[in-house]
């Protein structure tokens, strides 16, 4: 289990680079939309970028093809 997490983490460091696209398009349209300010344009941008991050990572670790 821990084995796992650790695989996972590490795995989440090169996928950073093909995460952020779509934190930022997803951050830009929420803006749009919402008529957000910065700072929360920044955390949405942060926080979709590690959570699509870390889902990528899973797939890739678990998913056996």
């Amino acid at each position: 289990m821990l084995h796992d997490i650790m695989i996972i983490l590490v795995m989440t460091l090169p996928m950073l680079l093909f995460s952020v696209y779509p934190g930022l398009r997803l951050g830009d349209y929420l803006e749009e939309k919402y008529n957000l300010q910065e700072t929360q344009k920044r955390k949405v941008v942060i926080v979709v970028t590690i959570l699509f991050t870390l889902t990528l990572s899973s797939l890739l670790h678990y998913v056996k093809i």
